[in-house]
């Protein structure tokens, strides 16, 4: 295994922006494994499924193409819930769980964000982050990305989402959202992108100086 960045966390807690800066600082393919849960929920949807089948959605995550990651329908608000139902169901987890091994994998390394990654994906991950911010300030950062991309919709709607997800992600008995035991806790609730994003890099430079020095 190469130099991987495992960074786990809630949804809107920062992770994806962090995950996406430090490739480009260490020069690693970036995975955003939520992406993949969520052009599943959509595939389902299209295909006029129930996010409920656990049958409909293994089979639209077998044969999802990475091409379908690329389409602007997965970063909807009605993507991340349909997301969250799916990767309940063990069947479409275990058909991603390869992808994003392989990922992982790769030489020199790679960073994969996700709910999952330090605990299951790559529990030898060199470097771990579990980014986490209250419910209130992860609200809030999605309701203004939101009504950005221009979905008209509340802030309670929004907060509200999250807690849904929060609570279905963290009791669901496969692969549950949870901090690996080794990983390091960043907590961006009064954190600007550019200090959160500081304090993951030097969390990520103390890893990966100690994985040098046990590589020899």
């Amino acid at each position: 295994m190469g130099f991987v960045i495992a960074v786990d966390g809630p949804a809107a807690s920062g992770k994806g922006t962090i995950a996406v800066k430090l490739g480009q600082l260490y020069g690693l393919p970036v995975l955003d494994s939520g992406l993949l849960y969520r052009a599943v929920g959509v595939k389902v949807l299209a295909e006029g499924g129930d996010l409920a089948d656990a049958a409909a959605a293994t089979a639209a995550a077998r044969s999802l193409e990475s091409a379908e990651l690329e389409s602007p329908t997965v970063r909807t608000r009605g993507a991340g819930e349909a997301a969250s139902r799916v990767a309940v169901h063990t069947p479409v987890r275990e058909a991603l769980r390869d992808y994003q091994r392989a990922f992982a994998a790769q030489e020199p390394g790679a960073v994969i964000d996700g709910r999952d990654i330090g605990t299951v994906i790559a529990p030898d991950a060199p470097a771990k982050l579990y980014i986490t911010a209250t419910p209130q300030a992860r609200a809030d950062r999605r309701w203004k990305q939101l009504i950005g991309q221009g979905e008209a919709v509340s802030f309670e709607e929004i907060l509200a989402d999250i807690r849904t997800r929060d609570a279905r992600d963290e009791a669901r008995a496969d692969s549950p959202m949870v901090a690996a035991p080794d990983a390091v806790l960043l907590d961006t609730t009064e954190m600007t992108i550019d200090a959160a994003f500081d304090a993951a890099r030097r969390i990520v430079e103390a890893a990966r100086s100690r994985w040098e020095t046990a590589k020899g």
